[in-house]
């Protein structure tokens, strides 16, 4: 969190919000989807798309088609959201339980990135996402470059909160029967499936493999 407009003030939990820079990269190196939310043709706009952090900024990236991602690349105000669901607080009644969680909200404008910059991050999304897989595919044809708009978002206005707690039951609710605690959320990926139009002599790569 920075100093500056109190959209970045957190209001409610404010025992949740965190300063740590630390914890807040941690968040964007593990959640890939965010929302991005701004205002096109006077009305509000959220869009779903995958980010990646790239040291002080965050990547998004889409088709020179989009609109939207046009809209942006036109330095217009917008917000990303990314939010973590880390696991269930299951209290001893339905109004106490709750989520563990780690959720953040960037504020700023977005640069469009050319040349070797968008060259780079192109390919630090890829293995970002799939690590090692770029030096298992061919580099981008110029066509495809040129269809691709790949905007930064600075990390400099942010908010952070962090939900780490237990149950927090009354005292005649931790005195009943009813059981309580946390039950993690564990995310992984499951066997690859091969493309319908795979050749079967081309084996799974490494970088599939290690996923």
């Amino acid at each position: 969190m920075t100093d500056g407009p109190e959209r970045t003030d957190v209001s409610r939990l404010r025992e949740k919000a965190s300063t740590d820079r630390s914890a807040l990269n941690a968040l964007l190196d593990s959640v890939h989807v965010g929302h991005l939310g701004f205002i096109r043709a006077g009305s509000p706009v959220v869009l779903p798309t995958a980010v990646v952090r790239d040291g002080d900024r965050v990547l998004v990236h889409g088709s020179t088609g989009s609109p939207w991602l046009r809209h942006l690349a036109g330095s217009a105000a917008v917000c990303l959201a990314v939010t973590a669901m880390d696991a269930l607080i299951v209290a001893r009644s339905a109004f106490e339980s709750s989520i563990r969680y780690r959720s953040a909200v960037l504020f700023g404008t977005c640069t469009s990135l050319a040349g070797e910059q968008k060259s780079h991050a192109l390919d630090l999304i890829t293995d970002t996402l799939i690590p090692g897989r770029v030096a298992e595919v061919r580099r981008p044809y110029e066509r495809e470059l040129a269809a691709t708009l790949v905007l930064a978002l600075p990390i400099e206005q942010w908010s952070l909160k962090l939900s780490t707690g237990w149950p927090d039951d009354d005292a005649d609710d931790v005195a009943g029967n009813a059981w309580a605690g946390v039950v993690p959320v564990v995310t992984s990926y499951g066997a690859p499936l091969p493309a319908p139009d795979l050749r079967s002599a081309i084996p799974v790569p490494p970088s599939v493999h290690r996923l």
